[in-house]
């Protein structure tokens, strides 16, 4: 993984370094159980004091993205749930570990045939449901989902998702990052399926950051879009003093885009941005996990909804 710092920047190498590592596991740059770097390995390689490193692996492991095994290393966490499409046995074989582990768990024959026939009466799934805290992150999350599947997507806080009734025939979605949360919230028998960002930062041409005569504008109405990009360019060593951050909420903010060389957008503001050229859009969502969105609704929702 490569690391960049910019020393004098208004934002700390702490919060730099602490802001790419998120980026790197949640996008799988940086896998679950991958070691990372020794403190001071990685100190000496950025020219930073160890302490600072210290700060980061602690930052990174408080927020759940790390674990620090003793006297080993730091480690990537294995966060808990799956990737949409994932399987590694066929299809009579997870039958067989289905009703070995149903029969082991005390359930006899009988009651998993009754609660087989219930589950398959059961209305499919007409919608897929974006279960995301965060309003203008939901908001961006929902239009890209949309774009490449053809059935209705909503989305729901944490909060409107405590009543079973707010799942009917949905099949609930949500980043990977809150697989740990989620699964002790859902209702039993909620499965849900983990979305997988991507390194959106390796698609901003860096040059021009870097170049002291060169406007960048950044818009989002997502306030942490505009935070992670601020800390995204001081770490590539781009002069902030040449990037302006506008919060596209507010009253004509495209009018402020004039003038820029480059303007970096989220998918959704771009659709408001207006900007004849050099418009940049960052996809959140890694391709893999659209695609997989896509095969599993046209494999599993109702017909109707497609």
């Amino acid at each position: 993984m490569r690391l960049w710092v910019a020393k004098q920047s208004e934002v700390s190498p702490r919060e730099q370094l602490v802001t790419q590592f998120v980026f790197a596991i949640a996008s799988q740059e940086l896998k679950p159980g991958e070691k990372l770097p020794s403190t001071r390995e990685l100190a000496r390689r950025l020219g930073l004091h160890p302490n600072t490193i210290s700060a980061v692996f602690q930052e990174l492991a408080r927020r759940g993205w790390v674990e620090q095994r003793h006297g080993s290393g730091v480690y990537v966490r294995s966060l808990s749930g799956s990737s949409p499409g994932q399987t590694a046995a066929n299809l009579d074989q997870l039958f067989l570990a289905f009703l070995e582990q149903a029969w082991r768990s005390g359930h006899s024959l009988a009651a998993i045939r009754s609660r087989l026939a219930d589950w398959l009466a059961t209305e499919p799934p007409d919608h897929l449901l974006v279960l995301e805290p965060d309003e203008e992150l939901r908001r961006i999350l929902v239009h890209e989902i949309q774009q490449v599947v053809r059935c209705p997507v909503r989305g729901m806080s944490f909060d409107a998702g405590q009543s079973p009734d707010a799942y009917r025939r949905a099949v609930p979605v949500a980043l990977y990052t809150w697989a740990n949360v989620l699964t002790e919230q859902l209702p039993p028998g909620t499965a849900c399926l983990w979305l997988r960002t991507r390194a959106v930062w390796r698609e901003v041409p860096l040059d021009m950051l870097r170049a002291p005569d060169c406007l960048v504008t950044v818009a989002s109405s997502w306030p942490d879009f505009l935070r992670l990009a601020r800390a995204m360019c001081a770490a590539a060593g781009g002069d902030l003093l040449a990037c302006h951050f506008q919060d596209a909420r507010a009253p004509d903010w495209q009018t402020r885009l004039a003038g820029s060389d480059l303007v970096i957008t989220d998918t959704l503001t771009a659709r408001q941005a207006q900007v004849p050229v050099n418009l940049r859009t960052l996809t959140i969502l890694a391709d893999e996990t659209l695609e997989e969105l896509r095969l599993h609704t046209e494999r599993f929702l109702a017909p109707e909804a497609r």
